[in-house]
């Protein structure tokens, strides 16, 4: 499958990234090829998966996927075309724990059962890759958890910030599934 191999190819560029800059420009040069119809499906994806959920926590919860995904990558393209990254040098914060996401996404990108999605001619491992170049930019870039803070989950728990920690309710609870960014997240699993 071709795009297997483009994949692999974005991967091992975000690999060779030496620092923070470095991979935010990688990044953002690699997500600027989205075009608006594919940032429409990566959207209405997100919907249609929201769609599932139970209405009064799908109203909770909404804005802060929508942050997740659309926030983070306005954040990133605004940074980037005001020069923010090739000023930033800092060290990505754990590189074995990012070396292990970036081996991660080949196989995270093809994982995926698309029978469920009502126009799977429409939908790609593209669009995954999507998620998870915006994540390696939340977790590795900015130093943020995958998941927004504030992002409520069943049970009432949140993602919170303590002084400098994050904390997730369910950063431990994903361990069985080897493609979750849960598994790379900055944040600690709340007590």
């Amino acid at each position: 499958m071709p795009e297997i191999r483009t994949i692999e190819g974005i991967t091992t560029r975000i690999t060779d990234a030496s620092n923070q800059g470095e991979l935010g420009i990688i990044i953002a040069e690699e997500v600027l090829h989205y075009s608006v119809f594919e940032l429409q499906v990566i959207g209405g994806r997100l919907n249609l998966e929201l769609s599932k959920l139970p209405v009064s926590y799908r109203n909770k919860i909404m804005p802060f996927f929508r942050d997740q995904i659309f926030g983070a990558y306005h954040r990133l393209l605004s940074k980037y075309r005001g020069d923010v990254f090739s000023h930033l040098k800092t060290p990505i914060s754990d590189p074995e724990l990012f070396l292990s996401y970036c081996q991660m996404i080949p196989d995270g990108c093809m994982a995926w059962d698309e029978d469920t999605w009502k126009n799977p001619e429409i939908w790609s491992p593209k669009h995954r890759l999507f998620y998870y170049l915006i994540a390696a930019y939340t977790m590795f870039v900015e130093d943020l958890p995958g998941h927004p803070v504030g992002m409520p989950f069943p049970g009432g728990q949140v993602v919170e910030k303590q002084g400098e920690e994050y904390y997730c309710p369910i950063r431990d609870k994903e361990k069985d599934v080897f493609f979750s960014i849960c598994n790379f997240c900055p944040a600690r699993q709340t007590d």
